[in-house]
C-alpha cells in the first residue's frame, strides 16, 4: 500500500514545527511521507543583519530540523514578508503549488487557522483555501496553531484531529532550538510548546498532545 502523503503550507520556516512538529516527526516514523513548503524566508526576523545572511541562517536552520523530522521534501517561495498577497500573485503561487499538488497527491492538507491573528498566517490560510476550491481538492485540510494556541473561535465547532505526542515532544523541542536566529521570538514560543502539549494532553487522557481542526 502507497504511503499516506501530507502537505504541510507554511508562512514562515518553523511553523510546522511550532503547529505540528511532534506529529511530523511521529508520523515519518509511521512511514508517512510528508512536504513542506516554506512561502517566506522570514528575513524580518532578525532586523539587525542583512536579508541574505538571515535567508541564508535560516535556510540552513530549517533544513536542518527537516532532517531531524524526517521530511521528505521542503520547498522556498521566497515571497517577503508582510507582502504576502502581492508576492502570491507576483510569484504565481497557486500554479506552484498546484503542481506539487499534481504530482504528489497528498491525502492531506494542513495549513495556518483563521484564527492566528499573524497577517501572514492569514493570507497562507486564504491561499489554501482558494487553491483547494480552484483545483477542487478532494483530500482533507486541517489547521493547526502557531500564535493562537487556544483561540480557535471561527474553528471551534469544526472535527478535531488529536496526535499522541508521547513520544516525539523531545524530538519537537530539540528541533526547536536549532532555530537560533529567531532570538527572543524561540523564548516566547517554547514555553507555548510545553503549555500547549501539557494542556491539550489533559483534555485527551495523554500525557502531550497536538490537535488540529478539520476545516474541509
Amino acid at each position: 500500500m502507497k504511503p499516506e502523503t501530507l502537505l504541510f503550507l507554511c508562512a514562515h520556516n518553523d511553523d510546522q514545527l511550532l503547529g505540528a512538529g511532534g506529529t511530523i516527526a511521529k508520523y515519518t516514523k509511521e512511514g508517512k511521507k510528508i512536504i513542506t513548503v516554506i512561502f517566506s524566508f522570514g528575513e524580518m526576523s532578525n532586523p539587525l543583519e542583512q536579508d541574505i545572511v538571515t535567508r541564508r541562517t535560516r535556510v540552513i536552520e530549517s533544513k536542518r530540523v527537516s532532517k531531524i523530522l524526517g521530511e521528505s521534501e521542503l520547498y522556498y517561495l521566497g515571497i517577503k514578508e508582510g507582502k504576502f498577497k502581492e508576492g502570491i500573485e507576483s510569484k504565481k503561487i497557486h500554479e506552484k503549488i498546484q503542481k506539487i499538488i499534481k504530482r504528489i497527491k497528498p491525502n492531506k492538507i494542513f495549513t495556518h487557522s483563521v484564527d492566528d491573528p499573524h497577517p501572514d498566517h492569514k493570507q497562507v490560510h486564504k491561499f489554501t483555501i482558494e487553491l483547494a476550491d480552484m483545483i477542487n481538492y478532494k483530500g482533507e485540510i486541517y489547521t493547526y496553531n502557531v500564535w493562537n494556541y487556544f483561540l480557535n473561535i471561527k474553528e471551534r465547532n469544526s472535527p478535531r484531529l488529536v496526535v499522541d505526542i508521547t513520544q516525539t515532544l523531545k524530538k519537537k523541542v530539540e528541533s526547536f532550538k536549532l532555530h537560533k536566529s529567531q532570538g527572543l521570538a524561540r523564548m516566547a514560543h517554547m514555553w507555548g510548546i510545553y503549555v500547549n502539549a501539557i494542556l491539550r494532553g489533559l483534555e485527551n487522557h495523554v500525557k502531550y498532545a497536538e490537535v488540529f481542526y478539520k476545516i474541509r
